[in-house]
């Protein structure tokens, strides 16, 4: 029996033919059409049948194989091996939320390739560091820095890359899908399953270049001109300035020593780093979470969840992420690869409710045709499949752990003029200065010129009260803690 399915080689929304053929293949199987078990048509019956080349066919059909969709029967055929069935995320009549003026023209957008809307891509984290005044003779950053390098596997992650390398076709032009490689999604979302509880299908997780891109289209898909957003103060300033770009209002949500104090805010959009709280390190418990959820349902609102860095834990039970304990599809949860694997690896992960998958792969397509670091993408899926993120993760933690407890141990001396809250995860340690900010400029100061360097915590504060620090430690040595800190007691003595 011959197979039709609607297929139109010169559709619009598609910048090639063989995007045509896959995705009308494709949701031919996710509807039902194409049942499991269906025979598909020969390379040469497919391309006669449609008017496109045989190469074509093939290379959908690969596409198709590696994500599962089908399976190639040496001397049978090609067989289309997914079941159609119920969806895994129940429907939900009121979980939707409106998208923004912006993201409702996206449609039209996509369409008229001279209209184009500018996006915020995003500045670094706020907060300068102190002047040196004449260079020392040693200079040691408690910057908030990424992975350790010189304990990086890279032999295991050359071997990946170069996998890639050899493999790759660079004279074709493979169907890539904007939301990212279809192997690292998947293999994102068993990771996701296996470490944090989310049970996230791969269509609704998206690969972004950094958690700050997926921070900035979530704003633009949902904020209108005035809306209220509500941040931390203390948090993180690229979620303020998202809000802003998008034309959004931040509002400042109060944190205590157990995180965000759940308010009935009036708006729909609350940005939160409930695992961790940035900058301050605290564990939002469980009852909280529960309630911000609440919160979400009763008003209808959607929650940005941002797990930077909660991979590494060193005591304590972790608490499972507000995406794992939603009932409703009212999270958006990021996480990132910059701080697991190293700086330079600029590549990030957001799981979207369902309704918003769609509108934000629409998004990026309008940013990112198509995705940007594929073969780290596909690398990056070899490293997680092996098993070796995991090992990485499990060292790591090892090592991180023993230079978060060298550090609060050695911080003791300055206890007198810091408040330093608990970190039972995170490579950052913070704290409060007891004084007054003026002496505590001239303390950062004086530090800075023998030397010693930290990432000032005053850009976190959105109302400016209060003075604080934030030590990373991930990529000092143990000798550098030592002397970074024996300087910092050495210049408080003489306050």
């Amino acid at each position: 029996m011959k197979i039709l399915i609607p297929f139109n080689p010169d559709a619009q929304q598609f910048s090639y033919k063989n995007e045509a053929l896959y995705h009308a293949l494709r949701d031919s199987m996710m509807e039902g059409k194409l049942t499991y078990g269906t025979k598909l048509p020969s390379s040469r019956e497919a391309a006669s049948t449609y008017g496109v080349s045989r190469g074509l066919v093939t290379q959908v059909y690969e596409m198709l194989i590696s994500e599962g969709f089908v399976e190639a029967v040496p001397g049978k055929g090609t067989f289309v091996a997914y079941r159609s069935g119920p969806s895994k995320i129940p429907s939900i009549s009121n979980s939707k939320v409106d998208l923004s003026v912006w993201g409702s023209k996206l449609g039209e957008a996509i369409r008229e390739p001279g209209k184009a809307h500018a996006g915020d891509a995003g500045a670094p984290v706020g907060a300068s560091l102190q002047e040196m005044g004449a260079a020392p003779a040693e200079r040691i950053e408690f910057e908030l820095a990424g992975a350790d390098a010189a304990v990086f596997p890279r032999q295991a992650w050359n071997r990946c890359l170069h996998e890639q390398v050899r493999s790759s076709d660079y004279t074709s032009r493979p169907l890539q899908d904007p939301l990212g490689d279809p192997a690292l999604r998947a293999a994102v979302s068993l990771h996701l399953r296996r470490s944090r509880s989310i049970d996230a299908d791969p269509d609704r997780i998206a690969i972004v270049n950094g958690s700050m891109q997926a921070i900035a289209l979530t704003m633009q898909l949902l904020v209108n001109p005035g809306d209220p957003v509500i941040v931390e103060s203390p948090g993180y300033g690229g979620a303020r300035r998202a809000a802003a770009a998008a034309g959004g209002v931040p509002v400042d949500a109060v944190i205590d020593e157990q995180g965000i104090v759940p308010q009935p805010w009036e708006a729909r959009l609350l940005f939160v780093t409930p695992g961790r709280q940035f900058p301050t390190g605290v564990q939002l418990p469980l009852a909280r979470r529960q309630e911000l959820l609440r919160w979400a349902g009763r008003r209808g609102g959607i929650i940005i969840e941002d797990d930077y860095d909660t991979e590494f834990r060193y005591a304590g039970r972790p608490i499972e992420p507000l995406k794992a304990l939603d009932r409703e599809d009212r999270v958006v949860f990021i996480g990132t690869f910059s701080r697991t694997m190293y700086d330079g690896l600029r590549l990030g992960y957001v799981v979207l409710p369902h309704w918003l998958a769609e509108p934000f792969r629409v998004a990026k397509k309008l940013y990112e045709p198509h995705p940007a670091a594929l073969l780290e993408q596909r690398a990056l899926a070899v490293f997680m499949n092996s098993g070796s993120y995991e090992r990485h993760l499990r060292r790591m933690q090892r090592i991180y752990g023993a230079k978060a407890a060298q550090l609060r141990l050695e911080l003791e001396p300055l206890s007198a003029a810091f408040e330093w809250l608990p970190n039972e995860a995170g490579i950052h340690i913070f704290g409060w200065w007891k004084g007054a900010p003026s002496d505590y400029a001239a303390f950062m100061a004086e530090c800075g010129r023998r030397g010693v360097i930290w990432r000032d915590a005053a850009s976190y504060i959105g109302n400016g009260n209060g003075a604080a620090a934030c030590l990373g430690f991930s990529h000092l040595s143990a000798a550098e803690i030592s002397r970074g800190t024996a300087l910092m007691a050495e210049v408080l003595r003489t306050f």
